[in-house]
């Protein structure tokens, strides 16, 4: 995605985004065209392609913004990362869906795996929301553990339906977590 703090740009990021995001409820990934995208957004195809340089790049602007969001509510969280965690779910419940029908979930799971380790990494240890778990121990492995255990979850959670609510899946986790 090219950054742009013109209004005009902005604005079409937002059509282009909202268009996109409109063609994957009705059409598989693989079948939409930056042709639909423009035609859905009512722009021109330069003007898509002055803000993105291809349909993946769209959607990875989606998961990116997703994404930010979501560490954003992490390093200001009181209630801890589990949490956070199902709270995003719960506000993303649209993406998640539309993700797993395609089958691109993994690529929430791939960003997390970039940019938890680097939040790590970044932080000070005061604002570290994993510093109480992790401690001294090394925090590679760790981290990655617990991203891959969380979203295995989550993916499990939107591939049932998204039925159960957030609340009952956290408090099961917890209950778990402390028999071990």
């Amino acid at each position: 995605m090219r950054e742009s703090t013109n209004p005009s740009a902005i604005y079409s990021k937002k059509e282009i985004i909202a268009a996109f995001i409109r063609l994957m409820q009705d059409y598989p990934f693989s079948e939409i065209t930056v042709k639909q995208i423009a035609l859905e957004a009512k722009i021109e195809r330069k003007t898509f392609y002055n803000n993105f340089t291809s349909k993946d790049d769209v959607l990875d602007s989606i998961i990116n913004s997703a994404i930010y969001d979501y560490v954003q509510a992490l390093t200001k969280a009181s209630d801890g990362p589990l949490t956070v965690i199902f709270e995003f779910c719960d506000k993303n419940r649209e993406l998640l869906a539309l993700l797993h029908k395609d089958n691109l979930l993994y690529l929430l799971l791939l960003k997390l795996n970039k940019v938890i380790p680097e939040l790590n990494e970044s932080l000070d240890l005061s604002e570290n929301p994993f510093c109480t778990l992790i401690g001294e121990l090394e925090p590679d492995y760790l981290i990655a553990f617990n991203i891959g255990a969380i979203w295995n979850v989550i993916f499990k959670w939107v591939d049932r339906g998204m039925k159960d609510s957030p609340e009952h899946i956290k408090e099961t986790l917890e209950e778990y977590l402390k028999r071990i």
